[in-house]
């Protein structure tokens, strides 16, 4: 058996060594001999490191000496292959459990609203479009993808009465159907798997121009994201059959986003959508077809 012996920060009985920490430690461990190697018959160490962000466990004390023990004739490449398997299976654990979240949470607002649903879908498609026509990264797509499925999630803390009211709202109930964006974020706030779509969440309803809500921001303030989000929303919103009316003839919605380009929106996302209604219409309607307004 072979211990990587190191000095590292110790708090109590435990002591911390991210991922990185690890790599770094092991090469130098088997590249430049800068920590030793004792090669050990039945020695137990203390503390004993498991990757990851190591624990280390014991009530012994070695002082500020950290042991890792590994397998005889393993080399660095082939143990740090394990630790990144081991990691990528942790980290898919970790992610179904957040589409399972997402999931959960998006039937408490079918529940209350079935427009949402189709809404929240299309949202979440336009904007992955609009991102991809950005040539944002992976990450960004990824955050687009999911936020645009949570971006109304603070309806659940809006009253049916309002939410569902077939009728035009009154200046109070307008107010408080403005309120969705804080409520929402305040809901995904305390999770921090959830920090990456919460500007998407609370901003989507900002204006460039700084008259839009809950922040009045204004510009580039405007997280980059909420801003793609917002262009998405509106056209959906137009598009949509209502109680209260049919959808909006595309070639009126052209002309409206036109128009409102550096009053509502970012000019530039703005114009890349707009590209993509003049030139992409096919994939539009795919999303339109695969999630048809109830």
């Amino acid at each position: 058996m072979k211990i990587i012996r190191t000095k590292f920060n110790k708090e109590g009985d435990m002591i911390y060594i991210s991922h990185l920490d690890l790599q770094q430690l092991l090469q130098r461990a088997f590249r430049r001999a800068e920590i030793d190697l004792v090669h050990s018959q039945g020695f137990n160490p203390h503390p004993k490191i498991s990757y990851g962000n190591a624990l280390a466990l014991g009530t012994e004390s070695q002082g500020e000496y950290v042991d890792i023990e590994i397998e005889d004739d393993i080399t660095v490449e082939e143990f740090l292959k394990r630790i990144n398997e081991e990691l990528s299976e942790s980290n898919e654990k970790l992610e179904k459990a957040y589409l399972d979240m997402v999931q959960t949470l998006r039937y408490t607002v079918e529940a209350k609203d079935t427009y949402t649903r189709g809404h929240s879908d299309r949202v979440s498609e336009y904007s992955v479009l609009i991102g991809e026509k950005l040539g944002l990264p992976e990450d960004q797509i990824k955050t687009l993808r999911i936020g645009g499925l949570f971006h109304d999630i603070g309806k659940i803390g809006i009253p049916d009465s309002i939410l569902l009211k077939p009728d035009k709202l009154s200046d109070d109930e307008y107010s408080q159907i403005k309120n969705h964006p804080s409520i929402g974020a305040h809901i995904l706030g305390s999770a921090e798997i959830f920090k990456d779509i919460i500007p998407i969440v609370k901003h989507h309803h900002e204006r460039y121009d700084g008259n839009g809500y809950p922040s009045r921001l204004k510009g580039e303030e405007i997280p980059y994201i909420a801003r793609i989000a917002a262009v998405a929303d509106t056209f959906d919103a137009m598009t949509s059959r209502r109680s209260y009316r049919g959808p909006i003839d595309i070639e009126h919605v052209k002309e409206e986003i036109k128009r409102c380009e550096g009053t509502q929106f970012d000019p530039q996302i703005a114009e890349v959508f707009l590209d993509i209604l003049n030139n992409d219409y096919d994939k539009i309607k795919d999303i339109q077809e695969k999630y048809l307004s109830e």
